[in-house]
């Protein structure tokens, strides 16, 4: 497996890491059940990543990770220590909302609010996104992008946490250490969501 060279992203990596992260994520379930329309998936995908790199700043709190190249980009948040997501917070997502709209809104919001229920009350690390664009997935950048805050993890003894949205994900992230803790649904014709925890090793 090939490791490639990452470093924590800028301002000036935004726009490249919002391209491959809407490509990663166009064929995502809960994206497709989210933004059901092709037609406005890949505007919805580039407002939300968008928002969650600035309007939520956490490029700046420095949490993203990314290659020179910006094929991929690994999304933590927030870092230990930094405050959680208010409803004010929450508000910066609206430019969202009308690319999201569908027969699904309803369970949408059902699922979202089962996933942040669902998340651990002990303070951890949690990778909110994961994604390399089509070509060169399963070519190790993933590991690479990921590797920098595992390792924080095993120095600091602390967990970190994520939600695989794809089944076929589940082995790449058992292979770093994460199990499956539950399976997240909302009844038939809605995605599965499968919450991963993983311990830090001594």
């Amino acid at each position: 497996m090939v490791s490639y060279d990452v470093r924590e992203a800028g301002r000036s990596d935004v726009r490249g890491i919002v391209g491959s992260l809407c490509s990663a994520f166009f064929d995502d379930p809960v994206a497709m059940f989210v933004f059901p329309y092709d037609r406005f998936r890949r505007v919805g995908l580039t407002k939300f990543f968008t928002a969650l790199l600035i309007g939520y700043g956490y490029i700046e709190h420095g949490g993203v990770w990314t290659t020179d190249d910006s094929v991929g980009a690994a999304i933590w948040l927030p870092p230990p220590g930094k405050t959680q997501a208010g409803l004010s917070e929450l508000l910066k997502l609206l430019p969202v909302m009308p690319y999201a709209l569908s027969r699904n809104s309803i369970k949408v919001l059902k699922l979202l609010a089962k996933i942040e229920a669902s998340k651990p009350r002990e303070e951890h690390w949690y990778l909110s996104t994961l994604g390399v664009i089509p070509d060169l997935q399963g070519h190790g950048v993933g590991s690479s992008l990921i590797r920098p805050v595992l390792e924080k993890c095993d120095d600091t003894g602390m967990p970190a946490y994520l939600e695989s949205s794809k089944e076929r994900n589940i082995p790449f992230y058992r292979s770093h250490g994460f199990e499956v803790v539950r399976e997240l649904s909302v009844g038939s014709g809605t995605p599965t969501v499968w919450p991963m925890i993983r311990k830090p090793i001594s």
